[in-house]
């Protein structure tokens, strides 16, 4: 940064962490398993937290009112869809994602680093950014840290995401080396840019590292030490065997500070889900419960129940 000290930057960091009004408390802890809360501006979400998946501004097949009688207080939305479509001009017009979703209570945005991922036949990885060419209307679109940024800025979700690299599973270290060289730079490069206008907004790091638990452990030192509001696991949920998600998720937390909320992405089964909250995970977000529901597959302590079976047919479920 031009004309900026390192000493500036820090305590620019710290002013910003103070301001912006996000606060973690654990209230109890069981081993490595804590529960506490998060408080987002007038929102406490209590945690562990699951967080349901809003891509543009809705969580598909369930209404506002029944998310809030559920219990939910926060969701997850996505940064590159909602760039798309509505669009960042009419996000900022709508005064923010809350008002444009009419939802009062806490949103998370996903930068679109996952999308590069399942989307990488339409993405060129750059070392300024990633371009997409849009499933739209084949457009292309560069999000750079400072892009991104800027995008969450107007859409105005309580918690961002920076754009990260997010390499496939299976991948050879020197792609994920690459990987991580990248995901830090650009980080570094979010904060940066998130530091200039903080408002209600809390950037949270993200650990990439693939099933290697060497490189997760880097990768998680190298986001803690920029001493932020929170700290994301990405990248264990690229098709890898669930074998090595436990390993390679606890890696990274080791390295991650413990007042700080923790945060694995896009993970949704239930064996993920209890072996994150014991490895002590604070939120979690995933397609999968909304998305089989709507395909009428609902969970049971019994096991999975597909409710377009013939034998569901005259059942009292239907």
């Amino acid at each position: 940064m031009r004309g900026t000290t390192y000493c500036d930057c820090c305590a620019a960091l710290r002013l910003a962490i103070a301001a912006t009004p996000v606060k973690f408390e654990i209230a109890a802890t069981d081993g490595a398993v804590r529960a506490g809360t998060l408080q987002l501006r007038e929102t406490t979400v209590e945690t562990p937290v699951f967080m349901p998946v809003g891509t543009q501004a809705t969580v598909k097949a369930i209404s506002q009112e029944d998310l809030e009688e559920i219990g939910y207080r926060l969701i997850l939305g996505n940064t590159y869809h909602l760039y798309l479509r509505p669009g960042r001009e009419t996000m900022r017009l709508a005064g923010g994602i809350h008002k444009f979703m009419s939802w009062p209570h806490a949103v998370l945005t996903d930068s679109g680093g996952y999308q590069a991922f399942s989307l990488s036949d339409n993405v060129k990885l750059l070392d300024t950014g990633v371009v997409f060419r849009s499933h739209l209307d084949g457009g292309e679109h560069i999000f750079s840290p400072e892009h991104t940024i800027a995008i969450e800025r107007d859409i105005g979700s309580d918690i961002i995401m920076p754009i990260d690299d997010c390499a496939p599973y299976p991948a050879d270290h020197k792609r994920l080396k690459e990987s991580l060289a990248r995901t830090h730079r650009w980080l570094a490069e979010c904060k940066e840019h998130w530091l200039r206008d903080p408002r209600h907004q809390n950037l949270f790091g993200i650990v990439q590292g693939g099933v290697n638990t060497l490189l997760r452990a880097d990768s998680a030192k190298a986001c803690a030490d920029l001493d932020l509001p929170g700290y994301a696991v990405g990248g264990l949920s690229v098709g890898e065997p669930l074998e090595y998600y436990a390993p390679s998720l606890a890696a990274a937390i080791e390295h991650l500070p413990k007042e700080r909320p923790r945060y694995v992405m896009g993970v949704g089964t239930i064996p993920e889900l209890l072996n994150g909250v014991a490895l002590g995970v604070d939120m979690f977000d995933c397609v999968l419960p909304t998305r089989n529901a709507r395909n009428g597959q609902v969970f049971t302590s019994s096991g999975k129940i597909n409710l377009r079976n013939l034998k569901h047919a005259q059942s009292e479920w239907v």
